[in-house]
């Protein structure tokens, strides 16, 4: 248990966004994409994800880790089929943002979300990094509450208002990885991170990573980082966290495109030179291969979510 804390305490959470929605139709989204990890909470109505259509209880929690494509269904009956792109253009048709708290829950096909990040020692995704499928949460009322909590929050205009949603944001964190816990799930991905987030080389290679996100990361670079051989960094690097270190990067540099989407009014060739793509075509093209959407239209996404 004392690994677990010490990964909890090198958390770095930071919340995204949160709404209370309202299902206007039904709708199946096959590649619902997003770099950031999403927990819903199904008030009333019906909603369903995966291949085998698993269905979501009322009250009952569904997480979504970052980074993992999944199909997932909103509603009952007769769903109209959507692509990630597709619904950014006709969202209002399907899914209303509740803007009063006293009708969160009341609709009869309603759910509230609060999408967050939660990474290790500020570099690393750990719900990504355990590369687990989304999965349903029960009996954790706290959780529940804390979702409502941080949903009306965000629509209040109080004083504090930001102070308690991180801190409601740290305290839905701690109840999934609870929740894991209390349930013995994905235990052998538990016990790999546990071990290498200890390894100082690989620390050390995720924050110069971090560091130099737009500049010169080849294997070449980042053996000198760990004091390895150049031909022994890519399978050091892939043998303690699972992937080679340049899909990670690329990783890396695409969720940071999609925060600069989503923060700044940056173009799109200036965000791609940002994040180490020299080639803003090259860029649209990766960027599009891994989100099914534009960049762009990313970016009208993030609004249209605002709305």
């Amino acid at each position: 248990m004392e690994d677990y804390n010490k990964i909890i305490e090198s958390l770095g959470v930071r919340y995204i966004k949160s709404k209370s929605i309202r299902i206007v139709q039904s709708l199946t989204v096959d590649n619902y994409y997003d770099v950031s990890n999403m927990i819903v909470l199904l008030h009333k109505g019906e909603i369903s994800f995966g291949e085998e259509r698993t269905k979501v209880k009322e009250g009952e929690l569904l997480f979504i880790p970052g980074g993992r494509s999944v199909s997932i269904s909103y509603g009952s009956g007769n769903a109209i089929k959507l692509s990630n792109e597709e619904l950014l253009t006709n969202r209002e048709k399907f899914l209303n943002s509740v803007v009063d708290p006293s009708l969160i829950g009341t609709d009869p096909n309603s759910f509230s979300y609060v999408s967050f990040e939660a990474k290790v020692f500020d570099s690393v995704n750990f719900f990504t990094s355990l590369d687990i499928p989304p999965f349903i949460i029960t009996d954790t009322p706290k959780l529940s509450q804390y979702i409502l909590d941080t949903v009306e929050e965000d629509l209040a205009d109080e004083a504090g208002k930001d102070r308690v949603i991180n801190i409601n944001t740290d305290r839905i964190v701690v109840e999934i990885i609870r929740f894991i816990l209390r349930k013995n799930l994905f235990v052998e991905r538990l016990a790999t991170n546990s071990t290498y987030f200890k390894d100082p080389r690989l620390l050390d290679i995720f924050a110069y990573i971090k560091k130099y996100l737009g500049g010169d990361l080849s294997n070449k670079v980042l053996a000198g980082v760990a004091n390895v051989s150049e031909d022994y960094v890519g399978q050091y690097f892939k043998m303690l966290t699972g992937i080679n270190p340049q899909d990670y990067i690329e990783y890396q540099r695409m969720e940071k495109a999609v925060d600069l989407l989503r923060t700044s009014k940056k173009s799109i060739r200036e965000i791609g030179g940002e994040v180490g793509y020299k080639d803003t075509a090259y860029f649209c093209r990766r960027f599009k291969m891994m989100f099914g959407i534009p960049a762009g239209k990313m970016r009208r996404r993030e609004s249209l979510m605002n709305i």
